[in-house]
């Protein structure tokens, strides 16, 4: 029992990893038919420039009040580099679907290899409060704080996002867009604006899994953000594009079905499993679990 235990939470620890990098990555495709093979830079930003902070950014540090102005400084800073990004090499490009995997997957290259020509190749210890590395008793399991610490960044997350999306004018703008685009530029609505906004939220949701990822791994190294944005584009297309909802549902099946089979099966056989869930759902329903189906 206590296995089953620590293993669902530890899975959904994960799932909340995924669904921050995940979740703007979903509404920047659904809004500005953008896939940003780039958004892995955004977590490297956040992660450290969350490190950097906790060492030389006065008033940050690994105590608790300490991290959050670290946090919060590595967020700003993935938001402003996501803003950056769209508005000197995105925007230029939205009606070239080729040129923007082109530029995106190149910026991503160079933003690897930016981080390690600054900081080196080899992962660093991340700072992070002493309760993190701790565990909480959960029905006889142990499960590690940091774990329940994603979980309940997600969960925020997720209702903020939805809290935004329905009760804030720019949120029904975004919704309106993912829904008819043309709609909404053809009732001169500026959706200009809103692909800012959107890659900003997703820049600062990707940062924020950055630092909480250096807070679970205890380290971060260059190509994190790359590894973790594979399972983020897995996750998106299972969940629907344009989903947060369905990111989030994906998100959960992605971490707990990698979790499970990676215990009681071999190592990596759960990765494979993943790719194995993603090939049934374009098979069965290529919309994903919360997408709508194209009409013509």
């Amino acid at each position: 029992m206590s296995t089953v235990v620590l293993l669902t939470l530890t899975g959904l620890g994960l799932a909340a990893l995924y669904f921050l990098v995940a979740s703007g990555l979903s509404l920047v495709f659904g809004l500005a038919d953008v896939l940003n093979f780039a958004h892995g830079l955004f977590l490297g930003v956040g992660a450290y420039a969350t490190w950097w902070a906790a060492g030389h950014l006065p008033g940050a540090g690994p105590d608790d009040l300490g991290f959050v102005v670290a946090a919060a400084f590595g967020v700003l800073t993935g938001a402003l580099v996501a803003v950056l990004v769209e508005l000197v090499l995105i925007r230029p490009l939205y009606s070239r679907t080729i040129a923007q995997v082109l530029v995106t997957v190149g910026l991503s290259l160079a933003g690897v290899a930016l981080l390690q020509a600054v900081w080196g190749a080899d992962p660093r210890p991340f700072p992070r409060p002493s309760w993190t590395r701790e565990v909480t008793p959960v029905f006889g399991a142990k499960v590690p704080n940091a774990g329940l610490l994603l979980i309940v960044a997600a969960v925020l997350v997720l209702v903020a996002l939805l809290a935004f999306l329905r009760f804030t004018r720019y949120g029904l703008v975004i919704r309106a867009g993912v829904e008819n685009r043309e709609m909404v530029t053809a009732l001169g609505i500026d959706v200009r604006k809103a692909f800012t906004l959107v890659f900003a939220i997703g820049g600062a949701a990707a940062a924020l899994a950055g630092a909480l990822g250096g807070v679970y791994f205890g380290s971060v190294s260059p190509g994190q953000g790359s590894s973790l944005l594979i399972f983020a584009f897995i996750v998106v297309v299972i969940g629907g594009m344009g989903s947060v909802v369905g990111s989030a549902y994906a998100a959960v099946a992605v971490g707990l079905l990698q979790q499970f089979v990676n215990y009681y099966g071999t190592s990596g056989l759960g990765d494979i499993c993943v790719v194995a869930l993603l090939a049934v759902v374009l098979l069965l329903r290529p919309q994903g679990i919360a997408g709508k189906v194209a009409t013509a």
